[in-house]
């Protein structure tokens, strides 16, 4: 499993998102997002498995963190898809600001 089918699972995404503002115990995690704690393990292992989280431990808890290489290497290729967009945006904001141009 790679980086992008990690996170498209949808609990995985918001351990990453919660991970994204602090670090995190499992328990935190499990009181965060209401999931029981078996579960949160199950997901938090799968993305330490691909390199998104790393963890420490701090007396009896792991506490876990996001890594930034997997992100940077997802944004990496994502940019050509980005530069797309961002040219059919303005491509877009172009026709939109000539037809609001018109009587």
């Amino acid at each position: 499993m790679d980086a992008l089918s990690a996170l498209a699972e949808p609990h995985r995404r918001r351990i990453v998102d919660l991970l994204r503002l602090r670090e995190c115990s499992v328990s935190d995690l499990v009181a965060t997002l209401r999931m029981s704690q078996p579960a949160v393990s199950k997901h938090l292992r799968v993305l330490r498995d691909v390199g998104l989280v790393s963890a420490r431990v701090r007396a009896q808890q792991r506490i876990y963190r996001l890594e930034p290489g997997p992100f940077a290497e997802l944004d990496a290729w994502l940019a050509p898809y980005r530069r797309l967009w961002t040219h059919h945006l303005a491509a877009l904001e172009r026709h939109l600001d000539d037809g609001t141009e018109q009587p």
